[in-house]
């Protein structure tokens, strides 16, 4: 489906979804540079409640300002800019009840979790590619039709092109017009590479895939990662401006924050609070760490987004936070070189479960040696490793657990388990391999045991239920995990 089209149609029609997309297109003057010298945006107005959204300029005379209505009911809107021609201009469009399959924004949930703006659960079960949107159309629409096949409802990837080894190609698209000499003119957009990556958006959208917009890196040799904060700044705002609009957009500030050695840590907080301040629609926010954390606390952040390979401190963060927990990345499936990614898939569902009983949520990735270097955590196409089946039935069996989320119950050398006390249990034995356990839970409730193989994705049931302390027989194998649920 093309987006615009779909926004063309409602705009004609002068209505919305809720939590869809409602389009101003709007005609002005396109000489001098519009991109820095007009100024555009619009009220929309629900009743007494106003919230103003920025405009921005798509090349040839046309400007664009887009809103995503969160209530059902007539809307108001009137544009106000610096421009005569875009000052002004006002009238009504009737937000109507969301469509089958559309639950709005995610939202941070339970304080460690998140649910869709409807209250329906997300189970964040991510994966990354950073430069599948920079690989022309085959290759592209082949890494959609393997995310339409996999498990994975959320997706890391870069708005700028990426250098790097296994990824050294030309993008199809640059985001900055040429100057004169060559360089890049960092005040004026490409408004071609900005409609190929919102296109791109709107399909994963239609999969049902969260897109964690990763919008600096520091693996570049364009200048994007060090352009200066005016540029850095009008960057966020137009990008805002374009796609805050898609309920599926989450904001990443960065891969690896504290690489960008050109920014100072005043940079990455002002860089928040634009996006805060600019997002009418309050998408989620965070920034990935390669060896120093940010402080995820600041009120900015909405969850955190961690590298790093110890999964067993997953508690201790949440902790630390009091916000979800992501561990974005935690090494990868792969055999290149590169120990970051070379563990083998046993390792990492290892890793998969271990951040989930220590009540956090942990992201997958993929780097198989290529004769072409298409590695799927760079440039996407198709998956060739043995974890995603597992995790696919990692996140069923999350799925069917509480609502609410998995927090932590027992955290100690010998036991592992999350879930709410005296209704469900998922304990977790990792490595260690043993042939009995004994649990000791609270008197009064009794409990369906089920002995689940991670690895051989297997749930056996066992015939009888237990009360208090007891002993369940295990298969002796390492990546076993048991879960109890209160029997009714």
């Amino acid at each position: 489906m093309q987006c615009m089209a779909a926004w063309e149609v409602a705009n004609t029609m002068r209505t919305a979804e809720r939590w869809g997309m409602f389009e101003l297109a709007l005609e002005g003057p396109s000489g001098g540079n519009p991109f820095a010298g007009v100024v555009l945006g619009a009220q929309f107005a629900y009743r007494n409640r106003v919230l103003y959204a920025d405009g921005f300029y798509d090349g040839e005379g046309t400007y664009h300002v887009r809103f995503m209505p969160d209530t059902v009911g007539e809307w108001r809107y009137v544009t106000q800019s610096n421009c005569p021609a875009l000052d002004g201009q006002e009238g009504t469009f009737a937000c109507v009840e969301a469509a089958p399959g559309n639950h709005g924004p995610v939202r941070v949930h339970n304080t460690y979790h998140f649910a869709y703006e409807d209250g329906i659960p997300f189970l964040p079960i991510g994966t990354t590619c950073y430069a599948w949107v920079h690989q022309g159309n085959t290759l592209e629409e082949q890494t959609l039709e393997t995310l339409r096949r996999s498990p994975f409802n959320k997706l890391r990837m870069c708005v700028f092109p990426k250098h790097y080894t296994y990824n050294e190609n030309e993008p199809l698209f640059y985001p900055f017009e040429r100057t004169e000499a060559g360089g890049w003119d960092f005040n004026r957009f490409n408004p071609a590479f900005f409609r190929h990556l919102e296109r791109r958006l709107g399909q994963l959208l239609e999969l049902g895939v969260e897109a964690d917009l990763i919008l600096f890196h520091p693996y570049d040799r364009w200048g994007f990662s060090n352009m200066g904060a005016e540029a850095d700044d009008r960057y966020l705002r137009y990008v805002v401006a374009r796609f805050s609009v898609y309920r599926n957009v989450w904001w990443s500030l960065a891969n690896e924050y504290d690489l960008m050695t050109g920014k100072t840590m005043g940079d990455w907080d002002r860089f928040f609070r634009i996006i805060q301040e600019h997002d009418p629609h309050g998408h989620l926010r965070s920034v990935h760490n390669c060896h120093q954390f940010y402080d995820h606390a600041r009120p900015w952040v909405t969850h955190c987004s961690i590298q790093h390979s110890d999964l067993g401190r997953t508690s201790e963060w949440r902790k630390m936070y009091r916000k979800p927990v992501v561990v974005d990345e935690c090494c990868y499936e792969g055999n290149i070189e590169e120990n970051w990614g070379n563990i083998p898939a046993q390792e990492l569902v290892h890793r998969f479960w271990l951040g989930t009983v220590g009540g956090g949520y942990v992201g997958h990735g993929e780097t198989y040696r290529h004769p072409e270097d298409v590695l799927w955590w760079s440039k996407g196409g198709v998956l060739h490793g043995q974890s995603p089946e597992r995790i696919a039935f990692l996140r069923d069996i999350l799925a069917q657990g509480p609502a609410g989320g998995l927090d932590p119950l027992i955290d100690t050398w010998r036991e592992k388990a999350v879930g709410r006390a005296g209704a469900y249990y998922l304990f977790y034995f990792g490595v260690h391999q043993p042939a009995e356990h004994t649990f000791d839970l609270p008197e009064g409730s009794r409990y369906r045991v089920e002995v689940i193989d991670t690895w051989g994705m297997t749930v056996t049931p066992l015939e009888e239920t237990f009360e208090g302390r007891f002993k369940v027989p295990l298969p002796g194998r390492p990546y076993c995990a048991v879960r109890l649920r209160r029997a009714e």
